[in-house]
């Protein structure tokens, strides 16, 4: 018997159903959620495939699954390349498949951690900023946002550069991108699963809740939206993840596709969208256990790209 291993936060509605629709099936396949204690190095993994929604806010269990990609074990997500992941990468990726994608600039950080004496530790970045420049590159207004962030936090929609040097000013730790602004006529969340499968979403961005409407993109654009994010998750080797286009004049924009673990909640994707995604990673994960594609060749990630 094949085991998938859950690993998971605060949700509440998409793993105990997505667990329930695995073992209803009866493929020699059985999910449950992971017990996790404390790993030793040469420790076997009890999981043929395990899926990953939280070790980014929980670093041990990123360390875990490191580990258990080493022991031969499917990872959704591999957790090398998610580690590796930022926004700033992301639109230099885009850039070289071809795909339209907001002009982006990543910005040195605000502030740094204790022991970093500017005068002395940042001798090779060249102090002050050139503030107007990158106004000049990605426009007013434009978007700052973390790096490393998702969920909508820490977002900031900049009409000027004094407002651009306020809101980084309060930006920490954090390392931050400037962006193109897109005023779009059309929003999409693109739901990636397996490298293959996706399922284009209207999003609602300012009530932040998907729409189900089949008519909602034209054929054309509908057929580009999912070719350009296989091509996406495809490059990042992303099995699990949520692309974000938006729409202007009729070409979609990559805004943003880092997202690993992406919203399955019930009451976000509405009914429909929610059993399409239970229905869909529980043939992922079926597949991968009775199936196995070992990820230790993807780290080398000239092969990917």
């Amino acid at each position: 018997m094949k085991k998938v291993g859950v690993i998971v936060g605060r949700e509440w509605s998409f793993p105990p159903k997505f667990i329930d629709e695995v073992n209803r099936r009866n493929k020699g396949v059985v999910a449950e959620f992971a017990k996790l204690g404390g790993t030793r190095m040469d420790e076997k993994v009890a999981y043929d495939v395990l899926v990953d929604r939280i070790s980014h806010e929980v670093p041990y269990y990123r360390s875990y699954l490191k580990h258990a990609v080493l022991e031969g074990v499917t990872v959704v997500n591999n957790p090398f390349m998610w580690t590796a992941d930022d926004k700033f990468f992301g639109a230099s990726l885009c850039a070289k498949l071809g795909l339209a994608h907001p002009k982006t600039a990543v910005l040195p950080n605000k502030d740094y951690v204790p022991g970093i004496v500017k005068a002395e530790s940042l001798r090779n970045l060249v102090y002050p900023m050139d503030w107007q420049s990158i106004v000049d590159y990605v426009g007013l207004p434009c978007i700052l946002k973390d790096a490393h962030g998702g969920g909508w936090r820490g977002v900031y929609v900049c009409h000027s550069v004094e407002e651009l040097i306020r809101y980084y000013d309060g930006s920490g730790l954090m390392t931050m991108i400037a962006q193109e602004f897109i005023k779009w006529d059309q929003y999409v969340r693109v739901m990636c699963l397996g490298q293959d499968v996706v399922l284009p979403m209207p999003y609602d961005t300012h009530d932040r809740k998907y729409i189900p409407d089949p008519n909602y993109l034209t054929p054309a654009l509908y057929k580009r939206v999912a070719a350009d994010s296989l091509k996406l998750v495809q490059a990042l080797g992303y099995d699990m993840n949520t692309v974000e286009w938006a729409i202007k004049d009729g070409v979609p924009y990559a805004i943003d596709f880092m997202n690993p673990a992406p919203d399955m909640d019930l009451n976000s994707l509405t009914p429909e969208y929610f059993n399409w995604v239970v229905e869909k990673m529980a043939d992922l994960v079926i597949d991968r256990a009775l199936n196995p594609k070992p990820q230790l060749k993807e780290l080398r990630w000239s092969k990917l790209f």
